[in-house]
């Protein structure tokens, strides 16, 4: 398929781009990325996390935040933050103010865990939940930061599906409360919503398991849910075909995502977020080369609309994926952490500063908001 949005040869990461409402002055996208550093109680993100946002902000670029939990149900993991509380609002209202006055624009990405949790998250310790009843092979990170074997979920029930989705609309709502420009709902990575749509974790007999339409149903309704918030053109979508965080898997899976990104195409939506299978959602920097080599190039022709590719890019090869027509633009992770500046470095081909995996997740600003700018750029 040849993407509607043209972008210069020269240096096609820096051409504009229309993505739903908003004109993006470049392509080089942040990518969600938990963090583990919300305020608590109550996972509220806190003024370091307006500043860490703010410092990535760049005019006219799109940052998606870290996944975000609807509801404490759906919390899988320790001191991450929510949108479903007036104080997660006003945090989050912080963050989108520090993000629009350097002139970018910021999706706050939807979140929830389902089976990848555990009970220490929970009220009264309550099980996590699933499509269906099967533990996922694993450890879970537990309240205290401490791991645990994953327990076996307890299945939704049709009532209980109804609230999921009407906790996702709420989140929606809140995060418009909140003042960001839109929200990506995460049906990656083997979260929840990706739990219903793999036969490995739903063995469902009823309308919400069995045949691919069937296990996209709740993806369905949760997207019209928020898009009932926001307008089809400020939601996107995230997923991982291929991919096998979270003992996530399908006995078919090119046939249910074709149908996946079929049915998403026809929503105009104002996105679709693509995780690359082979870099493992940036769990560890090694690929793995027995997945396919690119799920964006596989599902572009499903997609009329506009798609960022994520996992393993520099920027030699995203200006590739632009100019061939695979993506039309490119979200970066892990250069994003050490390198607040990323869009100009690379608009400047300036060196890029290492990472430092030890201080990803959890703790303070060490790690966090302490990564200088370029002195070139400061300058």
């Amino acid at each position: 398929m040849t993407s509607h949005f043209e972008a210069s040869s020269s240096a096609p990461l820096f051409a504009p781009m229309r993505l739903g409402p908003f004109e993006l002055a470049h392509r080089v996208v942040m990518a969600p990325m938990t963090r583990m550093r919300a305020l608590q109680p109550g996972d509220v993100p806190g003024e370091l996390a307006a500043t860490y946002y703010g410092q990535r902000a760049s005019q006219g670029g799109l940052l998606i935040s870290e996944a975000t939990q609807i509801s404490q149900q759906g919390k899988g993991f320790p001191c991450t933050p929510g949108i479903y509380t007036s104080e997660q609002v006003q945090g989050w209202r912080h963050v989108a103010d520090e993000v629009h006055a350097k002139g970018g624009r910021i999706f706050v990405q939807l979140w929830h865990t389902g089976r990848i949790s555990h009970s220490s998250h929970h009220l009264n310790r309550a099980l996590p939940v699933s499509a269906s009843a099967i533990r996922p092979a694993g450890d879970a990170l537990g309240h205290e930061f401490v791991s645990y074997p994953f327990e076996t979920p307890r299945a939704l029930t049709l009532e209980e599906i109804d609230g999921v989705v009407d906790e996702y609309r709420h989140a929606a709502a809140s995060a418009h409360l909140a003042g960001v420009d839109g929200v990506e709902v995460h049906a990656a990575n083997g979260f929840l919503i990706d739990q219903f749509l793999q036969e490995r974790s739903n063995q469902r007999t009823d309308q919400y398991g069995g045949s691919i339409d069937n296990r996209m149903r709740f993806l369905r309704e949760v997207v019209e849910a928020v898009a009932g918030v926001f307008g089809e053109t400020r939601v996107g979508v995230r997923i991982s075909p291929f991919g096998t965080l979270g003992d996530i898997g399908d006995s078919q899976p090119e046939a249910l995502f074709r149908s996946v990104t079929a049915w998403l195409s026809s929503t105009r939506i104002a996105y679709l977020h693509v995780v690359e299978p082979r870099a493992n959602a940036g769990q560890t920097d090694a690929p793995n080369f027995s997945l396919p080599v690119s799920a964006a190039a596989i599902f572009r022709s499903e997609f009329d609309g506009p798609l960022i590719a994520s996992g393993g890019f520099d920027k030699r090869s995203a200006e590739q994926a632009i100019s061939t027509g695979i993506a039309d633009a490119v979200a970066f992770g892990r250069m994003f952490i050490s390198n607040p500046d990323l869009p100009a470095r690379f608009q400047h081909d300036l060196p890029l500063a290492a990472y430092n995996r030890q201080t990803f997740y959890g703790g303070n600003g060490h790690g966090y908001t302490d990564y200088p700018e370029h002195v070139a750029i400061v300058a």
